[in-house]
């Protein structure tokens, strides 16, 4: 009997690599999401908390191919014009069902209509549930003034009518914030009187669905069985919120999450010698920049921006925070961009010249000012404290007395969407290589009224520069504005350009298929866990 039962335990046995071959993802993250409604935030957390794993967009945007590809539309037509774009919408789609919502119907145009209408409409009962937050995304894209209808042709296509020709048009639907929403569900939701279930119980179409979620602790997810596209080939998603990134270093070490995101220098080098351990990196398409705001006194003057980029020992900065593993930053956007004009020269490190510049704007014995900064690492800013300490000691060399303010994330988000820091250190990822996604979002009139210009720099010139830019597809003449964007940006000094950063993410060497975005985005659906 014994050798019987041995032997039916060995055959058991033996099977179980085949039984098991989906497991479940922990990954440790960095912080907590301002919440699912990605439409309403703009922190990169949100959106991979949300938008990457709930939702899915009308089209995305293929990294390896870098090219546009079909999401939620399978295909499109746009008008000789320019001014009418057709998405013909992937059928049998449908949202997740959970225990908080049952759909009695597969995806379709009503739901991309509502979508738009929620952002763009002021009259749509949705519009107002974003309160002082907004839509900060449409917002500062211009799509209000942008999109003149968006309307349903039938259940499987839908119509956007364009005021003027916009060639970043489809490559903007790719963005987190363009993720299409249940009308359904938030039609159940506005009867109930329950609207802020739409940031906190989100229903998407995506390869995962909200399980839990415990604020700056873990977020649960499971695979939506009902998914459109390949089906995830873990059995659960879970996300170990993890702020400090040494703690996050020894969580993977301790096999405690199979892949750690956004890892200080010395953890990459330190798991490159790991055997247990696995390094993925990129060239981040992104920029770590110190904003000056340009509506609080002294800031105003252009030449005091301008001694505050001579005052940076930028140098000591990469090295000391980004351990080299960075370059120098000049521009918005990073040199493998087209249209990066690489004959703006970045500013000396120069204490004398700065001293001289503050003179001539009146402040030869400086000024006070506050630095604000964020508690925690992540690609753009991996010790932000060390990063503000350096600054503050430059700027003292010239008679600058700067004040470190060491901000929680979100609530250092939601006062500098309101325009009340001084100078901020903060960081842009875009999402598909488009230089608009860094010059709109950033830089334009209508991001000073969205919050997230954090120079609060609105400048017709300027405006007009970044507009031109996107009505024509003839990729010279878009350069040719987008050159004397640059150029402007750079001589108003509306930032402290800090460094183009590598994104690297830790897997354990028993994870397979997740490669580190240089968008900073996520995308976990065709990892597997050994």
């Amino acid at each position: 009997m014994r050798l019987k039962l041995l032997a039916a335990t060995l055959a058991l046995t033996s099977m179980l690599p085949t039984l098991a071959l989906a497991k479940p993802l922990t990954v440790c993250t960095e912080s907590s999401p301002d919440g699912f409604d990605v439409v309403q935030f703009n922190s990169l957390v949100t959106t991979n908390a949300s938008a990457d794993v709930i939702f899915n967009t009308l089209v995305s945007y293929d990294e390896a191919q870098k090219k546009l590809a079909p999401a939620l539309a399978d295909k499109w037509d746009v008008s000789s014009d320019g001014l009418s774009y057709t998405f013909h919408l992937r059928p049998n789609v449908q949202f997740q069902t959970t225990d908080y919502f049952k759909p009695t119907r597969p995806f379709n145009a009503d739901d991309v209509v509502f979508t738009f209408s929620r952002m763009l409409d002021d009259s749509n009962p949705w519009h107002k549930v974003a309160g002082a937050s907004g839509f900060p995304h449409a917002q500062s894209m211009g799509l209000v003034k942008l999109i003149k209808s968006v309307t349903k042709v039938d259940d499987r296509t839908v119509k956007f009518e364009l005021n003027e020709p916009n060639a970043t048009f489809v490559p903007i639907l790719t963005m987190g914030f363009a993720s299409i929403y249940s009308a359904e569900y938030a039609d159940k939701l506005l009867k109930a009187n329950q609207q802020v279930d739409l940031n906190a119980k989100p229903i998407g179409t995506g390869p995962f669905q909200l399980k839990s979620y415990t604020k700056d602790a873990v977020i649960r997810y499971d695979v939506n069985p009902s998914y459109w596209g390949p089906k995830p080939k873990v059995d659960r998603l879970i996300y170990a919120i993890t702020p400090d990134a040494t703690v996050r270093a020894q969580k993977i070490k301790a096999g405690e999450c199979q892949i750690a995101l956004s890892p200080k220098p010395q953890d990459v080098i330190d798991a490159k010698k790991d055997k247990s351990l696995k390094v993925s990196e990129t060239p981040a398409f992104m920029t770590a920049f110190v904003a000056l705001n340009t509506q609080k006194k002294p800031l105003d003057n252009p030449k005091v921006r301008q001694a505050l980029n001579e005052a940076f020992d930028r140098t000591t900065y990469m090295k000391t925070v980004f351990d080299n593993t960075a370059t120098q930053a000049v521009n918005p956007y990073p040199p493998n961009t087209w249209s990066y004009d690489k004959n703006i020269a970045a500013y000396k490190y120069s204490p004398d010249a700065a001293k001289k510049l503050l003179a001539d704007a009146g402040f030869p014995n400086g000024f006070e000012t506050t630095i604000w900064v964020r508690p925690n690492g992540s690609v753009l800013n991996p010790n932000p404290k060390a990063g503000a300490e350096l600054l503050q000691a430059d700027l003292a060399k010239i008679g600058v007395k700067a004040q470190v303010k060491v901000i929680e994330w979100g609530e250092l988000i939601k006062e500098a969407k309101q325009g009340q820091h001084d100078m901020l250190f903060m960081g842009w990822a875009g999402d598909n290589g488009d230089p608009d996604n860094y010059l709109s979002p950033l830089f334009s009139c209508n991001a000073v009224k969205s919050g997230i210009n954090f120079a609060r720099y609105c400048d017709p010139q300027l405006d007009k520069a970044i507009a031109d830019g996107k009505t024509t597809a003839d990729v010279a003449k878009r350069t040719k504005s987008y050159t004397e964007a640059q150029k402007i940006i750079h001589d108003q000094a509306l930032w402290i350009p800090l460094v183009y950063p590598t994104a690297y993410a830790i897997t354990r060497t028993n994870v397979s298929g997740y490669t580190v975005s240089q968008f900073g985005r996520v995308n976990f659906g065709a990892v597997s866990v050994q």
